[in-house]
């Protein structure tokens, strides 16, 4: 189920610090404006346990949906939990694999800061959406298997996603099956942080998500893009995003 929440700071904040009110400042003082801009915060459950379906692509679109509409800057929130009880790839069509996968892209293209929350095991669907999120925090009771298919790994886009991003020879030892642990996870950048419960639970644990930036989508590319590009061909693309930052920048300066 997917749920939407536009929030500028957590809702436990005292209703005038909400309202960005300082009742510290005396009148005719300009108080310090607000650390960070409001944000939309957008969550969807996907919980490794159930097998793939149609309903969960369509979530999974609907999130997407609401994020692209939103006026603010958004957060997506990913609260990934749970692990295959056996061979779930029996009901699978090719159809149905391939909107998953366009899905997944759409998210990882995405123009919000996408962030995942895990919580304990997690297999499946789960880690596949782990796999496309740009920050991820984890309970530290995390074991990650990759999503299995009669006994072997299933040959998706999430082998592909974790040889990029943990290196060849982790890759190889879950193909085999081997779980990956929180702390080993955390060593190989597949987690950013271990919390010492369930991150949506750890008292104040909102206040610490990266704030959602502009142009978030242009950035997430020139990495994901740079192990593929020779140096003289990224230097172009470097460039003209720099010029495009340059160029937010003037027009943010100028006089109204």
């Amino acid at each position: 189920m997917t749920t939407y929440v536009a929030l500028s700071t957590p809702l436990s904040t005292p209703l005038a610090v909400r309202n960005h009110v300082r009742t510290d400042v005396p009148a005719g003082v300009l108080a310090d404006p607000p650390a960070d801009p409001p944000a939309m915060e957008v969550t969807l459950r996907v919980d490794g346990a159930e097998p793939l379906s149609a309903g969960l692509v369509a979530e999974l679109h609907r999130t997407c949906d609401r994020a692209e509409d939103a006026d603010l800057p958004v957060r997506v929130l990913l609260r990934l939990s749970g692990t295959p009880r056996g061979d779930t790839t029996g009901s699978l069509t090719i159809t149905l694999v391939n909107s998953w996968e366009r899905a997944l892209r759409r998210l990882e293209r995405l123009e919000a800061l996408t962030v995942a929350l895990v919580d304990g095991d997690i297999g499946g669907t789960a880690v596949e959406a782990l796999l496309v999120t740009d920050h991820r925090v984890a309970a530290r009771h995390l074991r990650v298997t990759l999503p299995r298919a009669s006994g072997q790994a299933w040959p998706g886009m999430s082998l592909y996603r974790l040889s990029r991003q943990v290196g060849e020879t982790a890759a190889r030892r879950a193909l085999r099956g081997r779980p990956i642990w929180s702390e080993e996870a955390q060593r190989l950048g597949l987690v950013d942080e271990l919390v010492d419960s369930t991150p949506a639970t750890e008292e104040g644990w909102s206040s610490r998500l990266p704030v959602p930036a502009p142009d978030t989508a242009l950035r997430r590319s020139l990495v994901l893009n740079a192990s593929s590009l020779s140096f003289e061909d990224a230097l172009g693309v470097h460039l003209a995003a720099c010029d495009r930052t340059l160029r937010g920048a003037a027009r943010t300066e100028e006089p109204a």
